[in-house]
């Protein structure tokens, strides 16, 4: 260890003006033994700085590095861990606790010396020496001197002692005197040993002048024995003084503590009287509060606050041992429970009486309904489409809120109770109200009402109430009762409204006044009417419910989460314990969405059956709803997409989405299964033509929607149908030419597509024009073969033989094509015949087109064209094949142009 220490004084301490004063090997507690050393130092120039630095080798271990320095008044305390046993442990809190382990207990108790001598020389702020025994500070020098070889501890103690044995240091009186002193002797510096020398016999001359002063002093010191003697006895005196003052002085202390006691005693009276002291009014209010107006209510609601300030006082130490206060907590306990029965029971109260009332409104609403007057129909279509506000019955319980809240803070199995009652009451009411409102819809898109409903049957209507509000009075058991509701309606077909399996097929039968627009505006008008009345309604019970029960705060509340089945089914909300108590729910909005799925859970079902109703009436009624409902799911998304609104109406949403996708799948369905007559002409194909009643319906429809991107899916498939079935129709029609149907109907398509502009649909509008222009063209070019049959295969034969490599000159020579031959087939059609053959190709085209789409002219013009080209095509063979014959046709181009005209204008 002297080694190690002498190395470090010479290659890190003297370098920095530092000297090593103890040092002691460790390794920090708990961890993976890595030794360093920490080393008590001193700096060598004033002020005196003191350290602690802790040292360790470099990782390659050839020589040592200073890691960490830490001034010695930043140490506050060092525990030593044990101040009987020997333990190698030891802590030193600098900014934070470093523990460490010594190699030896000795080497411990040195350091600690060290740095207990370091503080009392050079702090003013003194170091806290815990598990140090105040004998091992002391004599711990001598115990190292027993127990550290000689040669270790000469170094290591000798440099302990050379550092902090005590010393005087000059003040500058004393400073200013040996420099004058100095000043006086020249020699002072240059010969120590002579100034030494001086200097002692200086003071030699004056011992001896003391010793005589001393003597010369006798008759002094005799006089001072004397008053010496005289001070004894005044000592006695004042000794009875001092007992009698110690007697007072004690009597003063007593009244001081008695007075402080008196103050703290008073001091904690009044705490617990200021605390827990609850005033009769409040207790008044709280035992017999009226809890119907709304003086009352506001007196009970600072009764129920003020109580529950004194329950919740954090009382000091000792306060809950008190006999008082006790009894004063269990008064508290007493009055809390009391109030919250006789809280719950009026608001149960309320509920039953707001619930009966309303029950007898729908009574009343029912057996109106029902036609239980004058006349019945008048009563059926007179009801509105409308549910009843609740906002008197939200504002008059709304007053209960701070009361609510308290129950909540305070009995929360009573805040439950209340909670799964007003569920229950309200549903039961919804459910009559919606249902009831349902019916209303559907009488009104039918006009008719449930088949076989016998409203003579309804139970008097005091007797019925009286037994639903009996039921919801059951602790156990679940509320139950039939309310009347629509089966499936039979839907009356008239002369003026389309069958119950409408379908594009359908309606490629019936005009356009057959259509019935009517109907469907009043169905989008009914079932936008329903969105409209339910989402205002939703919205409002669910704002009444996070205000009366307080559930607006995102916060973690006592209670059990719904399963799935049960949010569908209507299930209970109820608290279910568990060893370690009631389970949480993930968080208040989710315990509104299970009251909200509870109490209006037959919204969805009747949505559906309205959507049933609706699709079959008419299944274009699929693409009203589909906007309709959108709309409406995107406004309550925009507001919460995780409410109950937004969640219903996301799920009935998906069944419009599907009833959607099945009308467009039942039109290419019925597409594929069309079937034509023999016997009569194609015409415009009836799909072809519901495609552009759905496509100016849709267009009206989903016009600025949210759900563009469904019709325009839907656009695409419905369009390919369209094409591949004309084909197919085309292909199999035997009474009129395949490019006829296939140049009709794509003319009619793409007539269609242009007036509606579907962007959609551009690539499909190109197709069907192209297509449209090529069987125009090839219908052209086939038809006109037939007015002069033979004079296009003589010179189809003279192409072929030209196209064998006979030249052209030379087609002439051949037998079958000379000149003579080529002037009897000339002379086989005259212009008279040609006329006649015009004639009779124009009423054959006419018998193929159809009226509606109006496309003789169109075709008559191209076979025109078509004919003029021919002719001139044949001209130039005779030129070319024939040169110099003088041959030429009979007819010429003015003819034709004369001929087409005047067969045109005579049909």
């Amino acid at each position: 260890m002297t080694a190690i220490k002498h190395a470090l004084q010479r290659d890190i301490f003297t370098p920095n003006d530092e000297r090593l004063l103890s040092i002691v090997n460790v390794c920090k507690a708990g961890k993976k033994k890595r030794n360093c050393f920490l080393c008590a130092t001193v700096t060598t120039e004033r002020p005196v700085q003191v350290n602690v630095v802790k040292v360790k080798k470099s990782d390659k271990g050839d020589f040592y590095k200073r890691q960490t320095a830490w001034a010695l008044r930043d140490l506050a305390v060092v525990d030593a861990k044990d101040a009987v046993k020997e333990n190698p442990e030891f802590d030193l809190h600098f900014d934070k606790v470093y523990k460490w382990v010594a190699s030896s207990t000795v080497e411990k108790n040195t350091f600690i010396s060290c740095i207990w001598k370091l503080n009392q020389r050079y702090l003013r702020k003194k170091i806290d020496f815990i598990n140090v025994s105040s004998q091992l500070l002391e004599e711990l020098p001598k115990v190292a001197e027993e127990s550290v070889p000689s040669g270790e501890n000469q170094s290591v103690a000798g440099g302990d002692e050379e550092a902090v044995d005590e010393y005087q240091e000059l003040n500058a009186r004393e400073e200013q005197d040996i420099e004058i002193m100095m000043e006086g002797c020249e020699y002072a510096i240059s010969n120590a040993e002579a100034f030494a020398e001086k200097l002692s016999r200086e003071l030699q001359v004056l011992d001896g002048a003391n010793i005589q002063s001393i003597m010369a002093s006798e008759k002094q010191v005799n006089i001072l024995m004397k008053l010496l003697d005289e001070l004894s006895s005044y000592e006695e005196m004042l000794q009875s003084v001092k007992e009698q003052m110690d007697q007072i002085s004690e009597s003063n202390h007593l009244i001081h503590l008695s007075n402080t006691n008196n103050v703290k005693l008073l001091s904690e009276i009044e705490f617990l009287v200021n605390h827990m002291d609850l005033a009769k009014g409040h207790i008044k209010a709280l035992q017999e509060g009226d809890l119907t107006s709304s003086r009352g209510i506001e007196a009970c609601t600072n009764a129920a606050d003020a109580l529950l300030q004194c329950m919740n006082v954090a009382l000091r130490p000792g306060h809950d041992m008190l006999h008082a206060v006790k009894e004063q907590q269990q008064r508290f306990i007493d009055l809390r429970e009391q109030f919250a029965r006789r809280l719950a029971s009026h608001l149960n109260s309320v509920f039953v009486q707001q619930f009966t009332q309303t029950l007898l409104q729908l009574y009343n609403r029912s057996y109106y309904l029902s036609g239980h007057d004058q006349s019945s129909t008048l009563a059926q279509h007179s009801v509105e489409l409308t549910l009843p506000n609740h906002h008197p019955f939200h504002r008059d319980l709304l007053r209960y809120a701070k009361l609510m809240e308290w129950l909540k803070n305070t009995d929360y199995g009573k805040y439950e109770g209340l909670t799964k009652n007003y569920m229950d009451y309200l549903s039961r009411l919804y459910e009559r109200e919606i249902k009831d409102f349902f019916e209303v819809a559907k009488i009104k898109m039918t006009g008719t009402t449930k088949e076989g409903k016998k409203f003579a049957t309804l139970p008097r209507k005091e007797s019925a109430v009286k037994q639903e509000t009996e039921s919801l009075h059951g602790s156990s058991g679940k509320l139950t009762g039939s309310t009347s509701s629509l089966n499936k309606l039979s839907v009356q077909s008239s002369g003026n409204r389309r069958s119950q399996s409408s379908s594009l097929l359908d309606m490629g039968n019936m005009s356009a006044s057959d259509l019935d627009v009517a109907d469907r505006t009043k169905f989008d008008k009914i079932f936008e009417q329903v969105l409209s009345e339910l989402e205002p309604l939703c919205l409002a019970e669910q704002d009444f419910i996070s205000k009366f029960f307080k559930l607006q705060q995102h916060q973690s509340i006592p209670g059990t989460a719904m399963s799935e089945a049960e949010e569908m089914d209507g299930g209970t909300l109820s608290r279910s314990y568990t060893s370690g108590g009631p389970q949480t729910i993930s968080s208040e909005k989710d315990m509104i969405r299970q009251m909200m799925t509870k109490i209006f859970r037959c919204i969805e079902p009747e949505l559906n059956n309205l959507i049933a109703l609706g699709d079959k009436i008419d299944s274009f009624n699929s693409l009203y709803m589909l906007v309709k409902m959108s709309h409406h799911v995107w406004t309550a998304q925009n507001v919460d997409p995780a409410s109950f609104l937004s969640t219903t109406l996301g799920n009935v949403l998906v069944t419009v989405k599907r009833n959607f996708d099945k009308c467009i799948s039942n039109q290419m369905k019925q597409m594929d299964e069309v079937k034509i007559s023999k016997k009569s002409k194609v015409g415009i194909l009836s799909f072809v033509a519901e495609f552009e009643e759905f496509a100016g319906l849709a267009e009206s429809i989903f016009k600025n929607a949210e759900r563009r991107g469904d019709l325009d899916k839907a656009y695409i498939k419905l369009i390919r149908a369209v094409f591949v079935s004309v084909e197919k129709v085309a292909n199999e029609s035997q009474k009129t030419p395949r490019d006829v149907v296939m140049m009709e109907n794509f003319h009619h398509i793409f007539a269609t597509l242009s007036r509606l502009k579907i962007s959609c649909l551009e690539s499909e509008k190109k197709e069907a024009k192209q297509k449209y222009t090529d069987h125009l063209q090839s219908y052209v070019i086939y038809s006109l073969g037939q007015p002069l049959e033979k004079l296009n295969h003589f010179f189809e034969g003279v192409e072929a033989r030209v196209a064998q490599g006979i030249r052209e000159e030379e087609v002439s020579y051949q037998l079958a094509f000379n000149k003579q031959e080529l002037r009897k087939v000339i002379k086989e059609y005259p212009g008279k015949e040609v006329k006649k053959g015009l004639d009779n190709l124009y009423k054959k085209v006419d018998k193929h087109l159809c009226e509606e789409e109006n496309l003789l002219q169109v075709v008559w013009h191209s076979m025109q064209d078509e004919f003029i080209r021919q002719y001139k095509h044949f001209e130039g063979l005779i030129a070319r094949c024939y040169p110099g014959s003088g041959i030429t046709m009979e007819f010429t181009i003015q003819d034709i142009l004369d001929y087409c005209s005047s067969i045109a204008q005579s049909h």
